[in-house]
């Protein structure tokens, strides 16, 4: 852990990077793409950069024809939150930062532009075997997902099935209860894919992809989720953000305390 919290600070520790992670935030971006907000900088320079946040593993690359695009994994991010930042302290914290925004008049507007599609690519590295990852996100998804549409104060279960045609299912009464995803393609251990709108309402595609890579005896799991349609401004954060806590945070901890 130490060796990788140096890492990863050693990535946060120049503003161009913190920058780069700025713009990644808003929309994954190609090499060329990045190099265009640095005119004072050469490629090479932003390719260096680049290097340092992916090998601190806040950066994934995908290779698409003879570009490179980058997105911005926040993985590591929320495990260095859970590391020193309590949810009593959180909460503070919260409000302190939105009074702020109050106060710089950030916070009081919202806008009514929609976005029209949106992708998440992440990656979280998990200490075990990869057979038990892959049971762990479908047989036993039940114990660890926590986001639920049933109404509040409802108890509900979720049952997934990984095979083709199989569905992610929460039921909370006899005749009710939403789908979460039906998956379309499988390859256990190594990969499976589905169809589901995970919350979102509305005219909207969406599909995620689990993929899990061997790396010695832990897995590397990257997940990539793509939505588009009718898409609501802040749908993009909110996932992107609910992934990195489902994955990164309540699997990652579940797999590994077993």
């Amino acid at each position: 852990m130490k060796d990788e919290l140096s890492t990863l600070f050693k990535a946060l520790g120049h503003p161009i990077r913190r920058e780069i992670l700025d713009l990644l935030k808003k929309s994954a971006k190609t090499t060329g793409e990045l190099n265009e907000y640095f005119p004072e900088v050469t490629r090479y320079a932003i390719m260096k950069h680049l290097n340092i946040l992916e090998e601190g593993n806040l950066v994934v690359v995908k290779r698409e024809g003879k570009y490179r695009r980058n997105y911005l994994n926040a993985v590591p991010l929320q495990e260095m939150h859970n590391r020193w930042v309590g949810k009593y302290m959180e909460s503070t914290a919260n409000s302190l930062l939105n009074l702020r925004a109050i106060a710089e008049n950030k916070g009081g507007e919202e806008s009514m532009e929609q976005s029209k599609v949106f992708r998440i690519e992440q990656e979280v590295m998990i200490d075990a075997p990869r057979d038990q990852v892959f049971k762990a996100l479908t047989e036993q998804a039940g114990d660890w997902w926590e986001f639920k549409l049933a109404p509040e104060g409802v108890s509900s279960q979720f049952t997934f099935d990984p095979v083709p045609g199989g569905q992610f299912i929460e039921k909370w009464r006899k005749d009710e209860g939403a789908l979460w995803g039906t998956v379309y393609y499988v390859n256990a251990p190594e990969e499976i894919r589905l169809h589901g709108h995970l919350g979102m309402q509305g005219a909207v595609n969406s599909a995620y992809t689990y993929r899990l890579i061997e790396k010695g005896d832990s897995t590397l799991l990257q997940l990539s989720h793509a939505a588009s349609g009718v898409i609501e401004e802040d749908w993009a954060d909110k996932h992107s953000e609910g992934w990195t806590y489902l994955l990164g945070t309540l699997l990652k901890n579940y797999v590994e305390k077993k």
